[in-house]
């Protein structure tokens, strides 16, 4: 009897007794879910990243333009199309639109030299039918030749050369002018106008040759003598003596690239011919 009792006790005080629920949960693995698969992703996008700043900074500067390139117009349908390739970014082409910023970046560069201020008035950039026309005139003195001769001055090489530097990163082609008063030569016979315009035109592409444009940027060089007077008014006027720059309008092709200059033809001459001009004593 006590023992049933004791039986019936413990069993009445196991029904009585208080459920308690456990609840397990995971490592630390577990608590973090998969917040540690981001972090390496950001890690690798990263290291990625500075691979690549690393492998352009150490490319040619051909590539390192082609990259530009592609950035500012990834489609590569956008008017400032690489040269051969649209798209490709490796240089940028300067469009009818364009002109008038490419004059502008000119003349800032132009502030940069130590005699500006003697050139400023000496130098006249317009956008024309033609392209943007570079003109370098001269004074009395002779300030970007030597006068009477094809040699270019002191002033006159770092101006060329400055802008070899600014207009070889185009892909535009070039026509180089030559241009002279009517002031005719003293007692010369066999060396006039004709030969002085295009033999400044002339040393004018040699020298910008080697400071940054390309050989088959310049397509023509042409000697216009005094055929062609700035101020036909004042015939003898020492602005009529000049060098002119023309950087052409790129010419779309059949796919809309680039137009690339025709051929030369064989055994053509790089100057325009000129009949020489009778001069008077």
């Amino acid at each position: 009897m006590a023992q049933s009792d004791r039986e019936s006790g413990g069993g009445q005080s196991s029904q009585n007794s208080p459920i308690v629920i456990v609840k397990r949960t995971g490592g630390h693995g577990g608590h973090h879910g998969g917040a540690w698969k981001v972090a390496y992703a950001d890690f690798v996008t990263a290291m990625m990243a500075l691979f690549i700043v690393l492998w352009l900074l150490n490319s040619e500067e051909k590539v390192k333009q082609a990259v530009a390139g592609y950035f500012q117009d990834p489609s590569g349908s956008g008017k400032e199309a690489g040269s051969g390739k649209a798209g490709t970014g490796e240089s940028m082409s300067v469009s009818k639109d364009d002109m008038s910023g490419l004059g502008e970046k000119l003349q800032q560069a132009m502030k940069q030299m130590p005699e500006f201020k003697q050139m400023k008035d000496q130098v006249q950039i317009t956008v024309t039918g033609e392209g943007l026309r570079i003109e370098l005139l001269e004074t009395d003195k002779g300030l970007f030749f030597e006068s009477g001769s094809p040699q270019p001055s002191r002033a006159g090489q770092e101006l060329l050369s400055m802008l070899a530097a600014e207009l070889g990163k185009l892909p535009n082609d070039l026509l180089i002018e030559g241009h002279t008063d009517a002031k005719p030569f003293a007692g010369a016979t066999s060396y006039g106008n004709w030969e002085l315009s295009t033999d400044r035109a002339n040393a004018a592409r040699r020298l910008m040759q080697t400071q940054g444009l390309r050989a088959a940027q310049v397509i023509q060089v042409r000697g216009f003598a005094d055929q062609k007077l700035r101020k036909a008014e004042d015939p003898m006027h020492a602005s009529n003596r000049r060098i002119s720059l023309i950087v052409q309008y790129q010419s779309p092709g059949p796919e809309g690239q680039p137009k690339a200059p025709p051929a030369p033809q064989k055994g053509a001459p790089s100057a325009l011919p000129a009949a020489k001009k009778e001069e008077h004593k």
